[in-house]
């Protein structure tokens, strides 16, 4: 099973994206992390998603940044792969994809990013380094991380 990727702008996803990729992101980030938070930050509408599909069914997903919208550098957010998939290790594909998606959109190669802290080793072994002490975002530890 492979995963078709796409990069679009809020305005070129469909409502069925749009709703498939909130609710993954809502399954992953107040049910399974059971955090009481608002996802839908007004960041959306500026960021360029990145969709990871496989039969018609959104697997995967992270926004992408410009350089100064969350951090100084570009960055990478909501970093979100569905449950019932994560024994297939789609989320070193999607990080893959997200570093390609910044460097081919916004020209950058310095990205930082609010990670979190279980996921230290998995994005250092995208290149990234933490940058941060350890601070709670939502009551969940985490550590900001750059990449150059």
């Amino acid at each position: 099973m492979q995963l078709l990727w796409e990069i679009k702008s809020f305005d070129a996803l469909s409502v069925h994206e749009l709703y498939d990729m909130l609710r993954l992101r809502s399954e992953i980030f107040v049910v399974e992390q059971n955090c009481v938070y608002l996802d839908l930050d007004g960041k959306d509408k500026i960021a360029l998603h990145l969709l990871g599909k496989t039969e018609g069914e959104i697997v995967a997903h992270a926004r992408l940044f410009q350089a100064g919208i969350s951090f100084d550098n570009a960055s990478i957010g909501r970093v979100t792969v569905d449950p019932k998939h994560r024994d297939k290790k789609w989320g070193h594909q999607l990080m893959r994809e997200a570093i390609a998606g910044i460097e081919h959109n916004f020209g950058e190669s310095k990205i930082t990013i609010g990670a979190q802290l279980y996921l230290k080793k998995f994005y250092e072994s995208h290149g990234f380094v933490q940058i941060s002490e350890m601070y709670l975002e939502d009551d969940i530890p985490h550590i900001e991380m750059k990449r150059e």
